[in-house]
This record gives structure tokens, C-alpha cells and sequence, in this order.
């Protein structure tokens, strides 16, 4: 192989190599925004429980007692599940996050091995 073609060799994987851990960062960027927006969502679901909470308590405790209970547990049922979605959704970033740093360890170790190569390569070349 000549210096040229490994040159050229080396700048394919290395611009693939970025390619990849460039998708990886576009899939995280991406779970993170969606946790934001999921966040987002649940503080504002939970504004507006309460200010319908503050809307209906009189009304709830003068008329309809026994329903203030059903309300409760609809509420807490919908609080629930919107934390099982978030932390789903956490841990999906922290297993990508795992499996990005996992990735780019072994990227850094692959440009390790290639750039020793190039180095060797380029010490026989130029003998």
C-alpha cells in the first residue's frame, strides 16, 4: 500500500468515525430536548391541575365531597404515569449517554491504534 492510499485510507475511517459519533451526539441532542420538552409539559399540567384545584376545592367541599376523592386519585393516576414516562425517558439518556461515552472510548482507542500505525508506516516510508 502506498503513503497515498493509506492517507487516504486513514482519512475515510477517520471522517467515518466522525460521521458516527456525530449521529450519536444528534441522538442525544434530540432525548435531551424531548426530556425538556416532557418536563416542560408535566410543570405546566401540574399549573394547571392546581389552579383548577383552587377553582373547584370550594365548590368540591360544599357540594360534592364524595367526588373529591375520585378527583384525587385520577390526578395522582395522571401524575403517575407522566413520571414513569420522564423516568423512561431519563433512562434512556443515561443509557445512551453510557453507550455514547462506551462508543467514543473505543473510537479514541481505534484513532489510538490507527494514528501508531501511520506512525509506523510513516517511519518505514521514510527509511
Amino acid at each position: 500500500m502506498s503513503k497515498e492510499e493509506f492517507k487516504q485510507k486513514w482519512a475515510r475511517k477517520s471522517f467515518h468515525l466522525r460521521e458516527m459519533l456525530s449521529a450519536v451526539e444528534e441522538c442525544m441532542g434530540k432525548l435531551e430536548r424531548s426530556i425538556k420538552e416532557v418536563k416542560e409539559l408535566h410543570n405546566a399540567l401540574g399549573e394547571r391541575i392546581n389552579d383548577l384545584w383552587e377553582q373547584s376545592k370550594d365548590f368540591v367541599t360544599m357540594c360534592l365531597t364524595c367526588h373529591r376523592d375520585n378527583l384525587q386519585e385520577l390526578l395522582d393516576s395522571q401524575r403517575k404515569k407522566l413520571k414513569e414516562k420522564n423516568d423512561a425517558l431519563e433512562a434512556m439518556v443515561m443509557a445512551l449517554k453510557e453507550v455514547t461515552i462506551a462508543t467514543t472510548m473505543a473510537l479514541t482507542i481505534r484513532i489510538e491504534e490507527l494514528e501508531g500505525e501511520l506512525a509506523l508506516f510513516q517511519a518505514i516510508v521514510g527509511k
